[in-house]
């Protein structure tokens, strides 16, 4: 007994070795930064101590309004990735194994070039005198040009082009795992086609549904650099978290309003994991 509980110590402390790097990592690169955050946001702007006027000045009405806009986007961006992804990632996991692999890489591929650069191609083809509206005159269906860019709908697109493959990947997984024999039994039993996917397939693949609205509405709160490119005036939340960093200069209001915004994302993760997801967003 003595020796097993000396080789236990010696696994234990191999264990820990192995941790340091990741521990040291999330310490300095995400514990303190959030710790810094939290105490300038607490701080008042004259020095004088803490307190909480910088989380009351959120109440504005245009800061309101700011946050409100965004959790719509966020929102909007899921259901229509949900919408898009999901049969996407249903057929490439039910497809032949030759075409799975070229499905699974045209879904990877967009992840090897920066989202920056790819959404100004999409800005290049919605301008003005860009190449969709100069197909649609060609085809005699307008007779000027059409306003895409700097309205709601072009961050919208910007917003599911950019996250859909945030999407597809964990409903992919889930779907590829699934037991199709159940599907089968269920078919076998009298269950109508529509009827089988909504009490078998939907059931058991909506960890993967989950797990892919997390990835996708947490970062579709806070990519303001897509509202920038695509949305003229639209302004978001990282917006303006930018906006009282970098040109108003209030950094304790700036602070207050990026704890609100990691909080509302937390609360977003805690109701994924009530919901039945997992602790690794995995499926």
């Amino acid at each position: 007994m003595a020796r097993k509980t000396a080789v236990q110590r010696r696994e234990d402390r191999r264990s820990l070795l192995f941790a340091l790097p990741m521990l040291c990592f999330g310490v300095l690169l995400v514990a303190l930064p959030l710790i810094y955050v939290l105490v300038t946001s607490l701080a008042a702007s004259d020095g004088s101590g803490f307190t909480l006027a910088n989380y009351r000045a959120l109440l504005r009405a245009d800061y309101l309004l700011v946050f409100a806009n965004s959790l719509k986007l966020a929102f909007e961006t899921t259901v229509i990735c949900f919408i898009i992804g999901y049969p996407f990632a249903y057929c490439m996991a039910r497809a032949p194994r030759r075409w799975k692999s070229l499905l699974m890489m045209l879904v990877i591929i967009p992840f090897w070039t920066s989202a920056l650069v790819r959404i100004y191609g999409w800005k290049i083809l919605l301008q003005a005198n860009g190449p969709v509206n100069a197909v649609l005159r060609a085809l005699g269906l307008i007779d000027k040009n059409i306003r895409f860019l700097g309205t709601y709908g072009s961050v919208l697109l910007a917003m599911v082009y950019c996250l859909i493959s945030l999407m597809i990947l964990p409903c992919h997984s889930a779907v590829d795992k699934m037991d199709f024999t159940l599907v089968e039994a269920a078919r076998d039993l009298g269950s109508k086609p529509w009827r089988a996917f909504l009490t078998v397939t939907l059931p058991l693949t909506m960890p993967g549904i989950l797990a892919g609205c997390v990835l996708v509405f947490v970062p579709s709160v806070g990519l303001f650099y897509l509202a920038d490119v695509m949305g003229g005036g639209l302004v978001l939340v990282g917006n303006l978290i930018r906006d009282q960093l970098l040109k108003v200069r209030d950094w304790n209001v700036g602070s207050a309003m990026s704890m609100v915004l990691i909080v509302m994302s937390a609360l977003f993760y805690l109701l994924y994991r009530k919901s039945g997801g997992s602790s690794g967003l995995g499926v």
